[in-house]
């Protein structure tokens, strides 16, 4: 099967589950045991498992899919997600399609800087220990680097040390210590952590306080990524609606999830959607990415949206998300995982920062399919028919039944598990009488 060299694929979701992977596997030049693992056959094994984590007992498998017809910075990426709510693959996949029509994703990112912080107390005076620290920064810096090893080497290391000062706490005075650390293709929690703790006892000797928390911040606003588009108003169009209603109606749809919280932890969540499903695939740390995510919507005191849209001067839509990604593509999960390495290879994947870039771009695209669904038909309707596959499989239907039993549940609106059940005792009867 020869494949063209372009993410757009029509009709690829109605391919068989085989002919989509030898899909993917041509495009990322897999070999015949990274697609073994990618169908989940010599995989993450239970050994490996064990190496992993702590009473470790087997391994617990997600689906994996792909996401097509995104264009990132005029680049053509197949986009690997682990994830198991149903329609997000087909949702986002679509999104692409409407941005590609305006020329696709355009994407920045920061320097990999990350944040350690040191807690400082028992302090005569915190702005005297605050300036001791600042007239030590470089002896600080030097020493944090000469343990820096390979990061060090590779350019990364200690950047800059500041000082926060908070002197009325129901502690007492504070003082809190920062040292940005460019952990280079690593998403560097290790390094970090072993940096502030090195350091430790000359704060200790430099401020005559005593050290408390020596630990990494997840809030990475150093280390932040960013995603733009444009989708033609005529690509939104409906079959009620003008492409114009429709850029009006996400516009408007998105303005309400940046001035009320209550919809934007919805509207935000929709975004992680694709943002976690990404950074899941390729064995990185969502939880740290998840509540990075939703400190920096706050950062303003009222959590707010990740994502702005808007209609340009031509009428046309746009949409832009900036947040804090802090992966990384050695070390960790990433490297002992056999499919997350996969992942990185269908994506070729060359630094943290170009995986953090298209990890944006996803979180932008699923955005703009859930606003779509919701200023257009609703929500439900194409989530639904996923939740009816879902529905049929679970009750026992075989691959052959599950399409009619879907059609005939969505056809009457009765999407239940007793319905399926009833369908599949009904075709089941049907074919032991024939």
């Amino acid at each position: 099967m020869t494949v063209e060299h372009t993410s757009r694929i029509p009709g690829f979701y109605k391919r068989t589950l085989a002919e989509r992977a030898a899909i993917v596997a041509q495009w990322g030049d897999l070999s015949a045991a990274e697609q073994a693992a990618m169908l989940g056959i010599n995989g993450l094994s239970a050994a490996q498992a064990d190496q992993m984590i702590e009473n470790a007992v087997g391994v617990y498998a997600l689906p994996l899919g792909i996401a097509t017809n995104f264009l990132i910075n005029n680049q053509d990426v197949l986009i690997p997600m682990v994830i198991e709510e149903p329609s997000v693959l087909a949702a986002v996949s679509n999104a692409a399609r409407l941005f590609r029509a305006g020329g696709g994703f355009t994407t920045s990112s920061d320097e990999p800087i990350m944040i350690g912080q040191i807690q400082v107390l028992d302090l005569d005076d915190v702005y005297v220990a605050a300036g001791r620290v600042m007239a030590e920064k470089a002896a600080l810096m030097d020493e944090v680097n000469r343990i820096g090893g390979s990061i060090v080497k590779s350019g990364g290391g200690a950047k800059d040390i500041q000082v926060r000062p908070m002197p009325s706490t129901s502690v007492g005075p504070m003082l809190i210590i920062h040292l940005l650390y460019d952990t280079r293709d690593a998403m560097g929690a290790n390094a970090i952590n072993t940096a502030v703790e090195h350091i430790a006892p000359q704060i200790e000797a430099l401020t005559g306080g005593r050290v408390v928390l020596r630990i990494l911040s997840n809030l990475t606003d150093h280390r932040k990524a960013r995603a733009e588009g444009m989708i033609p108003a005529s690509e939104l169009a409906t079959e009620t609606l003008t492409g114009d209603q429709v850029v009006r109606a996400i516009v408007e749809a998105g303005v309400f999830a940046e001035v009320d919280p209550y919809r934007a932890a919805t509207h935000n969540k929709g975004i992680m959607n694709g943002v976690d499903a990404v950074v899941m695939a390729t064995g990185n740390d969502w939880r740290a990415i998840e509540a990075g995510a939703h400190a920096y919507a706050a950062r303003s005191g009222q959590y707010t949206s990740l994502t702005r849209w808007w209609q340009d001067e031509n009428g046309n839509l746009r949409g832009a998300i900036e947040m804090p990604l802090a992966v990384g593509i050695v070390g960790g999960a990433t490297r002992v995982h056999p499919t997350a390495q996969i992942a990185l290879k269908i994506m070729k994947i060359q630094s943290a920062r170009q995986l953090a870039e298209i990890i944006s771009a996803a979180g932008l695209a699923q955005n703009l399919a859930a606003m779509r669904a919701l200023a257009t038909e609703g929500i439900q309707r194409g989530h639904m028919e996923m939740h009816a596959k879902q529905i049929a499989t679970a009750v026992g239907a075989p691959p052959e039944l599950v399409s009619r039993i879907v059609q005939q549940m969505i056809t009457e609106k009765n999407i239940r598990p007793e319905r399926a059940r009833a369908l599949l005792d009904e075709l089941r009867g049907n074919a032991s009488s024939g």
